[in-house]
């Protein structure tokens, strides 16, 4: 019989509900008892929808001294005090949205009404600074003891005007004042931990706190938010069986299913990857696998900075980078790349020593639909729905019966029809070149092929545009415009682009494609089987 349904905190960020409701918790209170005592101040970032909140949470109950809510976690083999702080909680997630300074700097005195009516406030504390300065001077005043000072998105009034450069300097003067008593203050100050999404280095946070610790790329923490391989084979185990259940599958084909869809993410160089908790959980509830982390669309503020920037999306599967090029500041930014890596849509794959780069790479089939889903119609003017009903599901069908030449037919008709869509017309009219459009559309309509298509894959050789996993085969493919699918072909094997997958039990096909830009079409493809001794 099945055992009772455990309540999942979908929508729930709040520790002390969590707890006392009987939710499920992944116990990471260890990592939040060593925040608390690794420096003054912390800041740390996270993409959004990542435990952010529910962390904040945490360390306001732990700073309250709230020890019957810890009772059985790891925290309390470490905690012997509990102390009691006077807590400043602030979530600027409700200033989102704000379109002029004035506005923002009363959403921030309202936002701090709760705190004023408990600590008192001031007839001359008329700006959101002077009155977070009272707040922290009464709260010591008032229990003789040290304020936490915990703020959730720090960062959220300031993402939506990224591009309108007058606006941002006058909310950014706004956020200054409001941050400066962080430092002013530090007497007061028992612990300060601050967090969002992206790092602006000329908000006061970073330029006036020279003691400000930057966590976010620190190995200690990397596993604080989101759920570990081992969290989900033990706490979660029971949860990855029902689902399994669910949907008539084994528990180790679940896994593995759940693996390439939420896994992924790595938040230091050395570290275990995490998978995506907000999907995860809202996977459990729903049962049903799905793309619940990109449900409100991929972020405009994103989709923007990447046309400013002129980003190559093709060259997102794989970059070798350093540091710097992706833990940068907002306001410096020469490109999208510190964006995309702090938003969740690239994370570290791997870190060379020897050459201290880091390499980036899209985390998840779950962020490559999402993310794909957002650029198709921006950059091509096509519709993702008509893409995968239109092409990429016949395209799938043929390879599942093992017909290329069928697969290739319908690459053929679909591309054929593609110029008559107004959308694409006035797209490719505003291309720079043809051949870069064409490039990006291929691109983007085969990163809709299924959770077992892979773009722009990086072997020793160079990259290949695409490989397809199929069950009983796997296909190499590349895309020529202009050239000769016999070329095509000669490209595959002279930079040994089908070498790593030989060793599969597969069959290994290389399939070599010509692109006719006058005819806007494939018309003509070549297609050899690799054979080995396996």
């Amino acid at each position: 019989m099945e055992q009772m349904m455990r309540k999942y905190p979908v929508g729930i960020q709040t520790f002390s509900e969590i707890i006392r409701e009987g939710y499920l918790y992944v116990d990471k209170t260890d990592l939040v008892w060593q925040l608390a005592h690794y420096a003054k101040f912390v800041f740390m970032s996270r993409p959004r929808r990542f435990g952010k909140s529910l962390l904040t949470s945490t360390l306001d109950s732990y700073f309250k001294g709230d020890r019957e809510l810890f009772k059985g976690l790891k925290i309390m083999s470490l905690e012997k005090e509990w102390t009691q702080y006077p807590v400043i909680h602030l979530d600027l997630s409700v200033a989102k949205g704000q379109d002029c300074a004035e506005s923002l700097r009363e959403t921030l005195m309202w936002m701090m009404k709760p705190l004023a009516e408990v600590y008192g406030r001031e007839d001359d504390e008329t700006t959101p600074g002077k009155l977070l300065t009272g707040l922290i001077h009464r709260a010591k005043e008032k229990t003789g003891r040290q304020v936490a000072v915990i703020i959730d998105e720090y960062d959220a009034p300031l993402l939506d005007v990224l591009n309108d450069q007058a606006t941002l300097d006058a909310m950014r003067k706004v956020m200054q004042e409001f941050y400066v008593p962080l430092k002013a203050n530090e007497e007061f100050i028992k612990f300060c931990f601050i967090t969002g999404i992206t790092k602006f280095s000329q908000l006061s946070i970073f330029s006036t706190i020279n003691n400000l610790l930057n966590v976010t790329l620190d190995e200690t923490f990397a596993t604080i938010c989101g759920f570990t391989e081992e969290e989900l084979c033990t706490t979660l185990w029971p949860d990855v069986e029902r689902l399994a259940l669910a949907l008539k599958m084994t528990p180790e084909q679940m896994h593995d299913k759940l693996k390439l869809q939420y896994d992924g993410y790595h938040f230091a160089a050395d570290s275990p990857e995490v998978y995506n908790p907000f999907s995860l959980l809202n996977c459990f509830v729903r049962r049903k696998v799905s793309n619940y982390w990109f449900a409100s669309g991929t972020p405009t503020f994103l989709i923007k900075q990447m046309q400013h920037f002129h980003t190559d999306i093709t060259s997102l599967d794989s970059l070798d980078v350093p540091e710097t090029a992706f833990d940068q500041p907002t306001e410096n930014m020469k490109d999208a790349l510190p964006l995309l890596y702090q938003s969740g849509y690239l994370t570290i794959k791997d870190y060379d020593p020897d050459t201290e780069a880091y390499e980036l790479s899209i985390p998840n089939q779950e962020v490559r639909v999402g993310y794909i889903n957002g650029l198709l119609p921006t950059y091509t003017g096509l519709n993702s729905g008509d893409v995968q009903i239109g092409f990429a599901a016949k395209f799938w069908k043929a390879l599942k019966q093992g017909d290329i030449d069928l697969a290739m037919q319908h690459m053929q008709a679909y591309l054929a029809g593609i110029p008559y869509v107004e959308g694409f017309k006035q797209k490719l009219a505003e291309a720079k070149t043809r051949e870069g459009f064409y490039e990006y559309t291929f691109y983007l309509i085969f990163s809709m092929l299924n959770v077992y298509a892979r773009t722009q894959v990086k072997v020793a050789g160079g990259r290949t545009d695409m490989v397809i996993f199929m069950p009983d085969a796997i296909y190499v493919m590349e895309l020529k415009v202009g050239d000769t699918a016999r070329h095509a072909l000669e490209q595959i094997n002279a930079h040994g682009y089908a070498k790593p997958y030989l060793t599969d039990s597969r069959r290994v096909v290389k399939v070599g494609i010509r692109f006719n830009a006058d005819k806007h079409t494939v018309d003509e493809w070549e297609v050899e089987e690799s054979h080995t001794d396996r």
